[in-house]
């Protein structure tokens, strides 16, 4: 994946700004350049006549551009090394990115955006893509660190499916290049309370984590095995975290089915940002 470009969604909202500024940062961790793009909403048919219709259309626009060059001036303030490239596409947003998500390493988007006609990072617009995207999607939430030397670690949710292995990929490497701890958490549900049922859900973590650790041998691991909901302890995790990682179910025609529970309660509450994280196709 290295060299390939940091997506960012932008549509002048804070939001969208923050997240310009967590990929800039993350770009320069990478060396990868930065791909500021401004999504313009515009109907097929659209209402009044064609001179009318053709005005709006260029106001939109117009102002779409003017929101990718202030988002340049962010990048640029954040991390003035990184390359930054910027385009504004008319279109809609999901589709849009979901199509820029098949050749980055990254898209980044913010948790909400301005709403309305040329609003672009609405929250139904975060959890569409974070369920669509291709590469992993990072939604920015709560006021994520812009230094490269946060000592906060990166928190996986593991569970005992192989969906699992691409977003221990993502958060061993995310850990290892920031130099901190990786915390693992498996939870399970269940109103027995049997130390020989807990002893095999350590041992399903252990298994799932054994390859990953001698990997990145540089990653220190703290298990967290609970008898707990999944959201709820990856929340409470998450409020000592830099990032937060999971795993989508990769299929299903609904975004719900595709995201699963989990990674809504994330990105609807999580303190920091979350990383969505596909299973890689066989």
């Amino acid at each position: 994946m290295a060299g390939r470009n940091i997506v960012v969604g932008v549509d002048g909202s804070d939001s969208a700004l923050a997240a310009v500024r967590w990929a800039a940062v993350e770009a320069r961790r990478w060396r990868s350049p930065v791909r500021l793009v401004g999504v313009c909403p515009w109907p097929d048919h659209h209402f009044g006549g064609e001179a009318l219709g053709l005005d709006y259309r260029q106001a939109f626009v117009r102002i779409a551009r003017e929101q990718v060059e202030a988002a340049v001036e962010v990048a640029a303030a954040t991390a003035p090394s990184v390359e930054v490239h910027r385009q504004v596409i008319v279109g809609y947003p999901v589709p849009v990115l979901a199509a820029e998500s098949k050749r980055a390493r990254l898209v980044v988007l913010g948790d909400r955006g301005l709403g309305g006609v040329t609003g672009l990072l609405v929250g139904s617009v975060a959890v569409g893509l974070a369920a669509r995207g291709v590469c992993p999607v990072v939604v920015v939430r709560g006021e994520p660190p812009v230094a490269l030397d946060s000592p906060l670690p990166v928190v996986v949710g593991v569970d005992g499916a192989e969906r699992s292995e691409a977003a221990l990929a993502f958060g061993f490497e995310a850990a290892s290049a920031r130099g901190v701890p990786l915390v693992a958490v498996h939870t399970w549900r269940d109103d027995r309370i049997d130390p020989i049922f807990e002893d095999w859900e350590r041992r399903v973590l252990a298994e799932r984590l054994a390859g990953w650790s001698e990997k990145y041998p540089d990653v220190a691991v703290r298990r967290v095995v609970s008898r707990d909901g999944p959201a709820h302890r990856l929340l409470a995790e998450a409020e000592r975290a830099q990032l937060v990682v999971v795993g989508s179910h990769g299929r299903g025609d609904f975004t719900g089915l595709v995201l699963g529970s989990v990674g809504h309660a994330l990105l609807h509450r999580a303190p920091c940002p979350v990383a969505v994280v596909r299973p890689e196709k066989p």
